[in-house]
């Protein structure tokens, strides 16, 4: 899942985007209220790690207009003075989860899948479809009664086409859950990708639609096959 993170410390920053990469989500990280403003009005984001305090503003002000404009964005707001009134201001403006510095990435990757997973709709963390099992806390998966476990890139395409089944997943698509605006695109890595999938599923679990990308196969479908 692509997350947005707003966050003006550098080295915490750049720790933010290693550490959820490792954890299957993609990133994009900026500096400035300005910056994420314009991220935002881009699009294309799952949900938002946001500091209180940004060099050009306050991240509160920030979530407030968001809520404005009527976005249901999750967002998990960090702060480095975690004082009771700043969580309750959070809170009320709209944050969906609020976390003090310093902290741990593992608990912080645990409160992005858990407001992520209640603005789908979802009280379990696990994921199903077709006979498969899926675990994003550690992007494990059961099927047939074995469990296989998925590189972050693998959980992440696979996730992306759980997250429509039936849908068309064009290469562009599922490369933009693989890839930060900084990182280069390597060529044939979504291939690469669904064959180890489908090794690890049955060559059956994805389709490729000739011209235009790859989606899950029916239950009916891999019967047949």
């Amino acid at each position: 899942m692509r997350i947005l993170i707003v966050e003006d410390d550098d080295v915490l920053r750049d720790g933010l985007v290693v550490g959820l990469s490792l954890a299957g989500f993609t990133s994009e990280a900026v500096a400035t209220r300005s910056e994420a403003e314009a991220a935002l009005e881009a699009g294309g984001f799952s949900g938002m790690v946001l500091d209180l305090m940004l060099p050009d503003g306050s991240g509160l002000d920030l979530l407030v207009r968001l809520r404005a404009r009527g976005s249901p964005l999750p967002v998990l707001m960090l702060t480095a003075r975690d004082r009771p009134h700043e969580r309750v201001a959070g809170l009320d403006n709209g944050a969906d989860d609020y976390l003090g510095k310093p902290f741990d990435l593992q608990e912080l990757a645990a409160r992005l899948r858990a407001i992520l997973r209640r603005a789908e709709g979802r009280a379990d963390g696990r994921i199903a479809w077709n006979g498969l099992v899926l675990d994003p806390a550690r992007m494990e998966g059961e099927i047939a009664g074995e469990v296989q476990s998925f590189s972050p890139r693998e959980f992440a395409i696979l996730r992306a086409l759980i997250e429509r089944p039936g849908a068309v997943l064009g290469k562009s698509a599922l490369e933009e859950r693989l890839y930060g605006w900084q990182e280069g695109v390597e060529s044939n890595t979504v291939e690469v990708h669904i064959h180890r999938l489908r090794s690890k599923l049955g060559a059956a679990f994805i389709e490729t639609v000739r011209g235009a990308g790859y989606r899950l196969a029916s239950e009916q479908t891999r019967k047949i096959a």
